[in-house]
């Protein structure tokens, strides 16, 4: 008897985390754009300078890195818990937050070539240690999930999977602390939070994007589990379905070669 699989993601408490996080991107947007000032301040010289409009994009692009370390960083403890109890629920979490966190790290880099145009007259600076150790922390990510795609047994592709997994989390604190690690080899300034250089308007809506944000994981971590749990299921079956068309071409060759036999 084949077993009947549910056919979507959503439940109430996805959908209460919708709600939750398009209420809260209105009310970022009006935060980002209403509230908080631009960012100017007036030299020695009285030249004024600043990233003027440019800092409202701190609002997605901070955030966005947040949220990679966290998809990355449960990637890794998800593929610790494989190695120690081998459930392919552990296997499942781990793809799905490492899914969420190659987009959440691509949206990194774009944001933040977009904000790097404006303020430091340039897109991309390879000589910068944070712009290259987040990117390849990014495609080190893409690895893992390309590797995931690759034909093989489910043991053994998760298997490949925690190698690639644990070396990449080295690199999330790489990335992290590079910018005080070679402080003269990037040209991101160091924590404006830690050194509280931050308007208090500012640093509101900041940690107001970091909930949305969280709550937006939320919302993308369960339907992509459970996405995940269903293209397993879909895989069983057809493995069932296949042994059992197996089995019963097999019983009709057997019942043939008793009917031939005199």
């Amino acid at each position: 008897m084949s077993t009947v699989v549910a056919a979507t993601t959503s439940s109430q408490a996805t959908r209460v985390l919708g709600w939750l996080t398009l209420a809260g991107f209105a009310v970022l947007v009006a935060l980002a754009f209403a509230w908080v000032p631009e960012d100017t301040r007036v030299t020695e010289q009285g030249d004024v300078v600043g990233q003027f409009d440019a800092v409202r994009l701190m609002f997605v692009h901070v955030p966005s890195a947040i949220l990679a370390y966290t998809g990355f960083g449960l990637t890794f403890l998800a593929s610790l818990a494989y190695l120690r109890w081998r459930t392919d629920w552990w296997d499942m979490m781990a793809h799905a937050s490492a899914e969420i966190g190659v987009v959440f790290g691509v949206l990194t880099l774009v944001t933040g070539s977009i904000w790097g145009r404006p303020t430091w007259q340039t897109w991309w600076e390879w000589g910068d240690v944070r712009l290259v150790t987040a990117l390849v922390m990014v495609l080190v990510f893409v690895g893992y999930l390309a590797v995931r795609r690759i034909p093989a047994d489910t043991a053994v592709r998760a298997r490949r999977s925690v190698v690639i997994a644990l070396v990449g989390a080295v690199n999330i604190v790489i990335v992290n602390r590079s910018v005080d690690w070679w402080e003269n080899r990037t040209l991101h300034q160091q924590s404006t939070l830690t050194a509280r250089k931050i308007r208090d308007e500012t640093l509101f809506t900041l940690s107001f994007s970091f909930a949305v944000g969280m709550v937006l994981f939320a919302w993308l971590l369960l339907h992509r589990f459970r996405l995940a749990y269903l293209e397993s299921q879909i895989e069983q079956l057809e493995v069932d379905e296949a042994l059992e068309e197996r089995r019963a071409e097999a019983q009709a060759q057997l019942s043939d070669e008793s009917e031939e036999r005199p």
